[in-house]
Formats: C-alpha cells, structure tokens, sequence
C-alpha cells in the first residue's frame, strides 16, 4: 500500500479511455488527449483534460462564443478540482468546482494504481457519452 506522498505532484496524462462491460473501447477527448492532474500536500486536487486540437472561438473572448462554438468548448475538455482522500487503493475527490454542474458536491472515487513511476485512476460504473463505463486515465510524472 502506498501513503498520500506517493500521489503528492503534478501528473500528466497519457491516455484516458472508457470500457463497456463487453469491452469496446473509446476515447472522449480522443487517443490525443492531453492535461494534467496535480495532488496537493495540503489536500487539494486540481484536473484539467482536453481535446488536443480544440476548435478556436471566432473572436478572442471567452464570453463571447457562439452557441455551437461554446458547445464545442465544453465538450472538448472536463475539469474539477476540490479536496481529495488517499484510503490506501482508493482516492476520493470531493468536487467543488467542475465543467460539468452535476459533479459538484459530488465524491469521486477512483481505484489507484502505481506501477512504476506511472500512476492509473479508474472508475467503475461511470456513465459517460450515454453508456455505463469503466474509465481508465494513465498518468505519468510531469517534468518542466
């Protein structure tokens, strides 16, 4: 079992992809995804995961998209954040702020993983694009 420390960092994401119980497969942001999730010492946990070639708005204001545009936006990338829990192969995100309204004031649960200097988070039962999921994200250290 590994301690709080271990996940203590900032991570970035090699891929993040979702499994129906009959196994197919499939990306949300694409097998390009990009972003990173970052554990704080004093107990917060910030993500953030995008689509890497997101569509541009029109004009240089982020209150000023169009409704397509702003649709786009929102669904080309998820972001939460709040404080988190280590419970050994559990870590609990306790969202207070995120892209989708439903998440907030919500507990995340996400299975953890180490192997190597690499970190998985998965969750069962996860309803994404309208299908019940496993999600699986796989992250590694981030580096400057």
């Amino acid at each position: 079992m590994h301690e709080t420390k271990s996940l203590i960092g900032t991570w970035s994401l090699v891929a993040w992809y979702n499994e129906t119980p009959d196994g197919e497969r499939f990306y949300p942001l694409g097998e390009d995804a990009t972003g990173y999730i970052s554990y704080t010492a004093d107990g917060f946990v910030f993500v953030q995961m995008t689509a890497n070639h997101r569509a541009h708005y029109a004009k240089n204001d982020p209150f000023g998209g169009t409704p397509d545009e702003d649709s786009a936006a929102m669904k080309s990338q998820i972001t939460y954040s709040g404080e988190f829990e280590y419970r050994g192969d559990v870590v609990v995100h306790h969202v207070t702020h995120a892209s989708c309204p439903n998440w907030v004031g919500s507990d995340q649960f996400r299975y953890v993983e180490f192997v190597g200097d690499s970190l998985r988070l998965s969750a069962t039962g996860a309803v994404f694009q309208g299908k019940e999921v496993t999600a699986y994200v796989d992250w590694k250290r981030a580096s400057a």
